[in-house]
C-alpha cells in the first residue's frame, strides 16, 4: 500500500520496574519449577511494579521521559498520545489524561486504547492515521500494562506469564521510510478463552465477583495458543503478499512476547530464521501491549535506515493483526 506522506518512528523510550520475579520465586508460590516454566514459555523472570501508589500511568510517563530525552523533542511539541493498555489507573477517568499532565505534554490531547496485548498495533495505526492526515506533527504511542495488579498469584497457568512494563515511539511525517502497512483483525468468538470477568458492566465487581476471583485474569491457554499461531501467520504472509514481499527482504520480525513457543512457531511457519527475531520475554514476560514497544526500544541499536521490520501480534478478544515498517531513525 503507497501513500504519499508516512507516518516514521523517529524515538523510542522503555521503561521497566526494578523489581525482579524470577522463576524460583514462583516456585514458591505455586507447583511449578524453573525447568517447567522455562520449557513451557521461554520466561526466566519478569519485573513487578511492586510501590502501591504507583501504576500504569506511572510507567507511561517514565517511557515518554525516555523517549523525550532521547529525542531531545521538547514535550510541548507533542500533538496527541494515543495510550494501549488493559490496565488503567481506574475505571474512570481514563489514563491518558493523567500520563499527558505528568509528562507535560501541554499541547497533547489523548485517549486509552484497549486491544489486550494487539493494543500496541491497534494504537500504532490509529497514530498514524493522524500523522498521514496532515493534521498532527508529532504524536505519541504508549504501550503499558500493570499486569501483576489483575494476576492470582495462586493460578500458575497466569502468574507464570505476566510482566509489568511501558514501551514508547513518536510518529512523525515522513517521505520515504515508515509505517507502510497494516492488517488488523478481530474475531469475538475467541473473547470467552482469555478473559477477566468481573468489573465491566455485564458483570459489575460485587463480594460474589470478588470471592469468585473475576477480578483476575483466566485463560484457556491450549486455546490461545492454537489461534495465536494461526492468526500471527496468516495476518503476516497475506501483509507480505499483499506488499509484494519475501520473508528474505524483511530484516527483522518483532513479535508479542506472549510465549517462545508461539515465537518459534509463527516464524518456523513463516520460515523467518530466529536470528531476525527479536525475542526478550525471557527477562520481562508478557507485558500485553508493551511487549512489541518494548522490543523496539530494546533492540533499538541493531536497526538500520531501511531495514525492512515486521510487527505482528494477537491478544484477548480476539484481536490480532501485522504491520509493516521501514525503520527511519
Amino acid at each position: 500500500m503507497v501513500r504519499n506522506n508516512l507516518a516514521a518512528i523517529t524515538a523510542v523510550g522503555g521503561y521497566v520496574p526494578s523489581t525482579i520475579l524470577d522463576n524460583y520465586q514462583i516456585e514458591k508460590m505455586v507447583d511449578t519449577s524453573n525447568e517447567w516454566i522455562l520449557s513451557r514459555t521461554g520466561i526466566k523472570e519478569r519485573r513487578i511494579l511492586k510501590d502501591p501508589e504507583k501504576a500504569t500511568s506511572y510507567m507511561a510517563v517514565e517511557a515518554i521521559q525516555d523517549l523525550l530525552k532521547n529525542s531531545g523533542i521538547d514535550p510541548s511539541e507533542i500533538d496527541c498520545l494515543v495510550l494501549a493498555t488493559s490496565t488503567p489507573d481506574k475505571m474512570l477517568a481514563p489514563t491518558a489524561p493523567t500520563v499527558c499532565e505528568k509528562a507535560g505534554l501541554v499541547n497533547a490531547w489523548g485517549f486509552d486504547l484497549n486491544a489486550a496485548c494487539s493494543g500496541f498495533l491497534y494504537a500504532l495505526s490509529t497514530a498514524a492515521s493522524l500523522i498521514e492526515s496532515g493534521r498532527h506533527k508529532k504524536v505519541i504511542v504508549v504501550g503499558v500494562d500493570t499486569m501483576s495488579r489483575i494476576i492470582d498469584y495462586t493460578d500458575r497457568n497466569t502468574c507464570i506469564l505476566f510482566g509489568d512494563g511501558a514501551g514508547a515511539v513518536l510518529l512523525e511525517p515522513s517521505q520515504n521510510s515508515g509505517l507502510k502497512d497494516f492488517l488488523l483483525k478481530t474475531d469475538g468468538k475467541g473473547s470467552e478463552f482469555l478473559s477477566i470477568a468481573g468489573g465491566g458492566s455485564l458483570n459489575p465487581f460485587s463480594k460474589d465477583t470478588l470471592e469468585k476471583g473475576d477480578h483476575y485474569v483466566k485463560q484457556d491457554g491450549k486455546t490461545v495458543f492454537k489461534n495465536a499461531i494461526a492468526a500471527m501467520t496468516a495476518t503476516s504472509e497475506e501483509l507480505l503478499n499483499r506488499n509484494n514481499l519475501d520473508v528474505a527482504d524483511i530484516n527483522w520480525v518483532v513479535p508479542h512476547q506472549a510465549n517462545l513457543r508461539i515465537i518459534n512457531a509463527v516464524a518456523n511457519n513463516l520460515k523467518v530464521p530466529m536470528e531476525k527475531v527479536l525475542v526478550n520475554i525471557d527477562r520481562f514476560g508478557n507485558t500485553t501491549a508493551a511487549t512489541i514497544p518494548l522490543c523496539l526500544w530494546d533492540f533499538q541499536k541493531k536497526f538500520k535506515t531501511g531495514d525492512k521490520l515486521l510487527l505482528t501480534a494477537f491478544g484477548a478478544g480476539f484481536t490480532f493483526g501485522s504491520c509493516y515498517l521501514v525503520w527511519g531513525k
